[in-house]
């Protein structure tokens, strides 16, 4: 089975025709092979289809033996960060960023949050889920709520690009009302 969804840099697809979720699972076993994953970050957009398509993927890591770090609801960044941060093999982030709602897709890097293409490990992915030849699952593969500690980690690191000292003092202006607005309307 050719799959249309492997992009540059990523998958994309229109659900249903390009990716679902049995490609999903393919991917995710695929994923954890060509890259020898034992550890991955799994996080998902607020799209409707995100929490099946990233629910298939993370038990294609468990059925690969891998430990499976979930941010939940994130954004590619937080997962990007996650995956260096506690020294995954690798991250997926299903989303299908600004693309319409019809389509999903995942964003995927190897350990590092190094990016992933065809020369170092996308067409390997591709691949493995094309042929689909994974056989029985393996053991010791599971599942870890990550959401909470790696948010928090996340922000701490955000906020320490920021010198609070050097923003006081601080104005700061809000016009609530927007350009044009009339209070006695």
């Amino acid at each position: 089975m050719s799959l249309t969804c492997f992009k540059a840099y990523d998958i994309r697809g229109k659900l249903g025709i390009d990716l679902d979720e049995e490609i999903a699972f393919r991917i995710g076993r695929g994923f954890a092979r060509a890259l020898g994953a034992k550890k991955v970050v799994l996080g998902r957009d607020i799209r409707a289809s995100s929490e099946a398509l990233a629910a298939s993927v993370a038990k294609a890591l468990v059925a690969e033996g891998c430990e499976v770090l979930d941010l939940g609801l994130s954004g590619t960044e937080e997962m990007y960060f996650a995956t260096t941060q506690f020294g995954a093999d690798g991250g997926i982030c299903v989303t299908a960023s600004h693309n319409p709602m019809d389509y999903n897709g995942m964003k995927m890097v190897r350990a590092g949050s190094a990016p992933l293409d065809a020369a170092t490990g996308l067409s390997s992915i591709k691949a493995l889920a094309e042929a689909d030849e994974f056989g029985p699952a393996l053991p010791g593969g599971s599942v870890t709520d990550i959401a909470q500690v790696a948010r928090a980690a996340y922000v701490e690191q955000v906020l320490g690009f920021v010198d609070v000292s050097a923003l006081k003092p601080l104005k700061i202006v809000v016009n609530a009302g927007g350009e044009g607005s009339r209070s006695d309307l």
